[in-house]
């Protein structure tokens, strides 16, 4: 099941998958809680857990802190990703395990800052979500790039395909900010007459932050719907090219 896009408590974007698992929670607790089970299907391989409420987590290249811990039920930390590595932020990653006939229900939330990375976090997670469920099941999973079919799935169903138009002096001010899964490089040499409309930056994940702004003299005149198509040609280019 895809993953939703709501809004945390504390006001910040928050992704929400549910899966069902065909063990018990005690399995898939081990899974999510001892280091070598985690580092098999997380995205950072974890090196050490002190698993208690305000115990440090080791990943390769980021920290994090137990933040909630009720076995085998919930378990949740706040992670820190330094801004070398991505956008610098505390996220918060929440596991919820719910009993369900032999099996269990996983919920599992992703709670962030940077609300346009929200479909690179979900393709990503859905994937490393089908690699848990594949150890939990002791099936072999190859982990890749997440597809950038669901990626762009992800993208128009939360709609972050969609400009806003504010104000700006005398003018209005047209903006759309997107992330794409194709590296800045490959983006700058594909966007033609946009260029001198467009800033790329390093973005989530594989690919590149496009920031798109437009002035004109009045709203009537912002074309939203004619500027988020040429976006989507781009994008189209990007990935069936």
């Amino acid at each position: 099941m895809d993953p939703t896009l709501g809004t945390h408590a504390d006001g910040r974007p928050a992704l929400r998958f549910e899966r069902h698992l065909k063990h018990a929670p005690q399995t898939v607790w081990q899974a999510i809680t001892e280091p070598d089970q985690l580092s098999a299907w997380y995205p950072f391989r974890a090196l050490e857990i002190d698993l208690r409420v305000g115990g440090r987590i080791r990943f390769e290249g980021i920290d994090a802190v137990v933040t909630q811990l009720d076995p085998p039920k919930v378990f949740a930390f706040s992670e820190h990703a330094p801004a070398a590595m991505t956008r610098e932020s505390d996220d918060l990653i929440h596991f919820e395990l719910i009993p369900d006939g032999d099996g269990c229900v996983l919920v599992f939330t992703h709670v962030f800052d940077d609300r346009p990375a929200a479909a690179s976090y979900g393709s990503g997670w859905a994937m490393c979500l089908n690699a848990l469920e594949a150890h939990v099941n002791g099936d072999e999973f190859r982990m890749e790039r997440p597809s950038d079919a669901h990626h762009e799935q992800l993208v128009h169903a939360f709609g972050l395909d969609q400009g806003s138009v504010e104000r700006v002096g005398d003018g209005y001010q047209v903006r759309f900010e997107r992330q794409l899964t194709r590296p800045v490089e490959t983006v700058q040499a594909a966007l033609g007459d946009l260029a001198e409309h467009v800033q790329l930056s390093q973005g989530t994940g594989h690919g590149a932050r496009l920031e798109l702004t437009h002035t004109v003299a009045s709203e009537a005149d912002a074309d939203l719907d004619g500027w988020r198509r040429r976006i989507e040609d781009l994008v189209r280019r990007l990935t069936t090219g």
